[in-house]
């Protein structure tokens, strides 16, 4: 029987690549065959990590961009097209949160900068490849959400909204592209060992609090996150589409 995980030959741009969820995406993808696009706001940091996937023998290349700057989006479609001449698999994974705090408090610019980067980013860069997908006979988007879009979160509801947006946004591009051959699909991931939750994996009380209250007893990996997204890229998930994949270790089920 085929590897069901085989990606091999396939191209795959991941956005927010140069660290923590986004890294470990282009690390195990490209472990299993697919060459990469590593993708974020810094050029330098892009080629460290393209850098770490050559050296292990992988194809890659880098190429910066703000996902909330069209014309960014443009030049890494235009780019990375040139290149290899295609996308098979792209991976909407770079986002902002850069106020915490109620609702009642977010100030206009922050909800705007949220909403813009997060939600009309992803927008945009889906409708900038999907077309291009279709006409090489089909190829996969996910797209990372968040369990903060799925419940309530006092201090980063604007960017639970923006992640409860982007799930949705999946369910109605698989909707339209599936006739295509292309599955669209979003991962929830719930807390996970990066720079984004730093302040609360720092602090080993907070720590410790959140790995009780999930039922495997620890906070996620970003190779725990990666392992679903090769899941929905890959063969193994041929028949899922439209899904929002919840990656907690159980805490929203509590």
């Amino acid at each position: 029987m085929a590897n069901l995980f085989d990606l091999t030959g396939k191209v795959a741009v991941i956005t927010g690549s140069s660290r923590g969820i986004g890294r470990a995406i282009a690390h195990q993808m490209a472990a299993h065959g697919a060459k990469i696009v590593v993708s974020s706001r810094k050029q330098d940091a892009c080629e460290t990590v393209a850098d770490e996937l050559r050296k292990s023998g992988a194809d890659a290349i880098a190429i910066a961009c703000h996902v909330g700057k069209k014309a960014d989006l443009q030049n890494l479609v235009d780019s990375a097209t040139e290149h290899y001449g295609r996308i098979d698999i792209l991976v909407c994974n770079a986002a902002t949160n850069p106020v915490y705090g109620p609702l009642s408090e977010m100030p206009d610019e922050a909800w705007d900068k949220i909403l813009e980067t997060n939600v009309r980013g992803t927008f945009w860069l889906c409708n900038m490849v999907l077309p291009g997908m279709a006409a090489n006979g089909g190829g996969n988007v996910v797209v990372l959400s968040s369990i903060a879009g799925i419940r309530g979160n006092p201090v980063i509801g604007t960017y639970g909204v923006s992640k409860a947006a982007e799930a949705a946004l999946a369910r109605n591009l698989a909707v339209e592209w599936g006739p295509k051959n292309i599955r669209v699909n979003a991962i929830a991931p719930g807390l996970v060992r990066t720079d984004f939750a730093k302040a609360l994996v720092d602090d080993p009380e907070r720590l410790a609090q959140a790995e009780q209250r999930t039922p495997v007893r620890r906070i996620g990996e970003p190779d725990d996150i990666a392992g679903v997204a090769v899941f929905l890229a890959s063969q193994a998930g041929a028949y899922v589409t439209g899904q929002t994949l919840v990656a907690d270790g159980g805490e929203t089920i509590c």
